[in-house]
């Protein structure tokens, strides 16, 4: 056997070995952060439940400054909607609220149009611990076989988790007087 079939042969196993890896990967992914803010449940409940709020502490709307916004449906809570689309970086999409309960809970269905396809639910949950709130940040959705193989080389995990603790650093920063008290 020459040399040059015996380099594509091993080629060949290597891919069909990580394509078959990745088939083996889980259907569904989770990612999810979370932050203690010394504020109150209903100050942060305020900035995550009004979309309009969101260009105060959310790290995606600085990925593009002339990402273009629009709104509709109810101004803030269930119902509210947001759609945004932006260079390659922000992509194209629509949040919608579509559940709220004051102050501790907001979901919302995320759709992904660009760069890539992809329906996700987002979750914020706000626990107060003594005179500060523990909020949750999280994120999931399927995983379908692309995604899966991307994942073998890209940690998605790390990739959106850093975003989210920086949009949690956001919000405590938002909340907060300079001085370090309750704004």
């Amino acid at each position: 056997m020459s040399t040059f079939l015996l380099i594509v042969l091993i080629l060949f196993i290597l891919v069909v070995g990580v394509a078959a890896f990745a088939s083996t990967r889980p259907n569904r992914f989770r990612v999810e952060r979370s932050l203690l803010i010394p504020a109150p449940a209903e100050r942060i409940f305020a900035l995550v439940n009004d979309f309009h709020q969101w260009t105060r502490w959310s790290p995606y709307e600085k990925l593009d400054p002339d990402l273009q916004r629009s709104y509709a449906g109810s101004l803030s809570g269930q119902g509210a909607v947001y759609d945004w689309e932006g260079n390659g970086k922000a992509g194209k999409g629509r949040m919608e609220i579509v559940d709220t309960q004051p102050p501790s809970h907001v979901a919302i269905k995320l759709d992904f149009i660009r760069p890539f396809r992809a329906s996700n639910q987002v979750d914020f949950t706000l626990v107060p611990e003594g005179s500060a709130t523990r909020v949750s940040w999280a994120m999931e959705g399927q995983s379908p076989y692309m995604a899966k193989l991307m994942g073998l080389f890209v940690d998605m995990d790390k990739l959106i988790g850093k975003d989210f603790e920086q949009g949690l650093a956001n919000l405590r920063a938002e909340t907060i007087r300079p001085d370090g008290s309750a704004s």
